[in-house]
């Protein structure tokens, strides 16, 4: 595998000799401090361009980065529509296992790009100077937040009312329906409100990662050994107990920020709860 020294080197070297490419950055996780580096991150790079048209016209001039085994371009997809608007990207995995996520940014929209950056960004060259301020990566936009008192509801809100949807999809013999339902909104707020919890006990001055994968770090070991057998879901009774288990660490946690931040608790807990039990009860 190519070192990092080597790729930024390729990286660099074609944006300095190719006069259409003005302004070259770097992104993501190779930026932030506070991940520990290894041989998976990606290069997330940008190419401010001057004729994006000349890139997009034919994929000959990537051969230059390395061997290719897989390539994707999402804005030249149909089954999923673009949301980078002028924008263009690349996405290429080469042969040595290095991983290149490509962006190309017609060099009349940099101003727009770094107002509605997320903070990691560095600027690996300005040609032009058209970066007068200091850029300095970092994360603080991903930082653990403190909730609202409505902000807290909503949460609580979302994962109980979602949860009689997973009750219904068990109950009528549905679990992908079920499955989907407790993957895509009901522990996704269990997660955030764990966060929560972390935040209000260690501070809100830290990220958890994304996907919330360093939250192991800040959990008693039963509790993330619960959390991880939520995701136990091939099969009916395997699903009604994940359900359950999430019951229990969403009310440990969410009580725990309700008394910390002095928010209240809501009572629908205890009758979606009996709701619950009551459904599955009459089919066992």
């Amino acid at each position: 595998m190519r070192s990092e020294q080597e790729m930024m080197s390729i990286l660099l070297g074609f944006a300095i000799r190719d006069d259409r490419i003005r302004l070259v950055t770097l992104e993501g996780s190779r930026t932030n401090k506070n991940i520990p580096p290894d041989i998976f991150q990606d290069y997330d790079i940008s190419y401010f361009v001057t004729d994006i048209e000349f890139f997009k016209e034919n994929d000959h001039w990537l051969d230059y980065f390395g061997n290719r085994i897989m390539m994707q371009k999402p804005e030249d997809m149909e089954l999923f529509p673009s949301e980078l608007g002028n924008w263009f990207s690349y996405i290429i995995l080469f042969e040595d296992g290095n991983k290149l996520d490509l962006t190309l940014i017609p060099i009349n929209e940099a101003g727009g790009y770094f107002a509605k950056n997320d903070g990691l960004v560095e600027v690996l060259l300005d040609k032009d100077t058209l970066i007068n301020q200091q850029v300095i990566a970092d994360d603080r936009q991903y930082w653990i937040s403190k909730p609202t008192a409505r902000a807290f509801d909503d949460c609580c809100n979302e994962f109980w009312m979602v949860s009689t949807y997973v009750v219904k999809g068990l109950a009528r013999k549905e679990i992908l329906f079920a499955i989907d339902h407790l993957n895509e909104i009901g522990r996704p707020n269990l997660l955030r409100m764990m966060a929560w919890q972390i935040g209000s006990e260690h501070g809100y001055t830290f990220s958890v990662g994304k996907n919330y994968k360093f939250i192991n770090r800040y959990l008693p070991n039963e509790d993330w050994e619960k959390l991880l057998s939520t995701y136990s879901e091939n099969g009916y009774q395997e699903m009604w107990q994940s359900l359950f288990t999430c019951y229990e660490l969403f009310r440990k946690y969410s009580k725990a920020v309700s008394e910390c931040l002095g928010y209240k608790y809501p009572d629908y807990d205890e009758a979606i709860t009996k709701y619950t039990d009551n459904i599955y009860t009459s089919l066992t």
